[in-house]
């Protein structure tokens, strides 16, 4: 099967580098304004077992060298610019299943005064957790630039899955693959056992089909062992509780057989996120304001990246837009009546694209905005979010806006219930 690489090389050898890095690594932090490099994140996997989606946060069981389940939700939260990936295809949070085993590259918090998860001790990664559990399951590494899921890493580091041998009994059992380059290169993961249970979804085409039908064509035996000779595959995976003593073993939820069955996954997935964007606008950050007289100002901003390509194509010269405050969270700011109601507004007067190399979280694409009346949070080093007009205009639900602005008032309290 081709299994084919959706990202720029670049990104690959970038990615390579940052999955060498080690608990030793120098420990680093992005500034406030700079766009961190990929190789010196700090790389980890785990189970999503938290999602705060509207404060773009959550925890994940961290894999260590102990007793997985034994592991302590560890929290995390997404830089503004961060980047979430689900079957191939950009995401947000609230899109991915709990149970989903993420990888992730992270780094310390950029501001620890106003860090939306808990700022630990910046060894943190090179203690041992204790009762089985080993270290490196709560480093304080947990501001996310890159968070994807198995078949969104695979693709984009130009790996695939090799299925060399099952077990089956009762359309469950256990799987022996490795993960491997797909093309010519060095290196091989070693084997890995993977349970298997009726529930895992098997896409082939734009088939999605049950361990009973591979039994029923013949493909699977309905009880026993077989060996599937290095088929290739992207694979899907959880992490369920497992029986006799075994801690720390991955489950399989989906087999893609094929390029199609991949290819048809992201693109659904891709659909339901520019849906997203355009109901909550583009982030960015604010590289520049040039002030006129009487509230009048040109605004250069950079818009963040890991977006579909067709959602950066609507940002044209001349086009009007509406651009609003936002909190590192991406809430949008007094948004009582509407992100528009107090947001500022004008025409784009400039696209300026990136010839040279392109950070992760950027997208390499300026925008000019000149407007009559400039808001308090438009401000150089502030996050904003931006809509041309083509976007539609809808009322943000109550819990992904902020009143007055102030990051104290992100996190809900009881006092949001109403009382009987």
């Amino acid at each position: 099967m081709d299994i084919r690489i959706l990202s720029p090389l670049l990104l690959v050898v970038l990615s390579l580098l940052a999955s060498t890095a080690n608990a030793d690594d120098e420990p680093f932090r992005p500034q406030i304004g700079k766009f961190p490099p990929l190789e010196k994140a700090h790389s980890y996997r785990g189970e999503l077992v938290f999602v705060d989606h509207a404060n773009r946060r959550g925890s994940i069981r961290v894999e260590g060298a102990g007793m997985f389940f034994r592991n302590d939700p560890h929290p995390f939260a997404m830089l503004p610019y961060g980047i979430v990936r689900y079957h191939g295809a950009p995401a947000d949070l609230r899109d991915i299943p709990l149970g989903t085993v993420l990888h992730v590259r992270a780094f310390l918090p950029p501001d620890p005064t106003i860090s939306a998860v808990p700022v630990l001790p910046i060894d943190s990664k090179t203690k041992d957790a204790n009762h089985n559990r080993g270290a490196g399951i709560f480093p304080a590494e947990n501001h996310v630039l890159l968070l994807e899921d198995e078949p969104s890493h695979c693709l984009r580091e130009g790996l695939g899955w090799k299925l060399n041998e099952l077990d089956i009994k009762n359309n469950a059992g256990m799987i022996i693959a490795s993960r491997e380059p797909n093309q010519d290169g060095n290196g091989k993961d070693s084997e890995e056992e993977l349970t298997f249970d009726a529930a895992t979804r098997i896409w082939r085409g734009r088939e999605c089909l049950g361990i009973e039908d591979l039994i029923a064509e013949g493909i699977w035996p309905a009880e026993g062992k077989k060996s599937l000779d290095g088929q290739e595959v992207l694979l899907g995976i959880t992490w369920k509780p497992t029986p006799n003593g075994v801690f720390t073993r991955f489950h399989v939820s989906d087999i893609w057989l094929d390029g199609t069955a991949i290819d048809r996954a992201a693109h659904h997935q891709a659909e339901t996120h520019k849906a997203f964007i355009r109901s909550r606008w583009m982030p960015a950050w604010v590289d520049a304001v040039e002030y006129g007289k009487f509230g009048r100002a040109t605004v250069t901003v950079t818009l963040f990246g890991g977006m579909d390509d067709s959602l950066y194509a609507d940002f044209k010269k001349d086009v009007s837009a509406t651009m609003n405050a936002s909190e590192n969270t991406l809430k949008h700011l007094g948004g009582n009546y509407g992100p528009a109601h107090m947001a500022s507004k004008g025409p784009i007067i400039d696209v300026i694209k990136s010839t040279g190399e392109v950070p992760l979280g950027s997208s390499g694409i300026q925008i000019r905005f000149e407007t009559d009346l400039i808001i308090e949070g438009i401000r150089p080093g502030r996050v904003v979010r931006v809509s041309p007009a083509s976007w539609p205009q809808v009322d943000v639900p109550r819990e992904e806006f902020l009143g007055d602005g102030s990051h104290e008032d992100r996190f809900p309290t009881p006092d949001i219930f109403p009382k009987y």
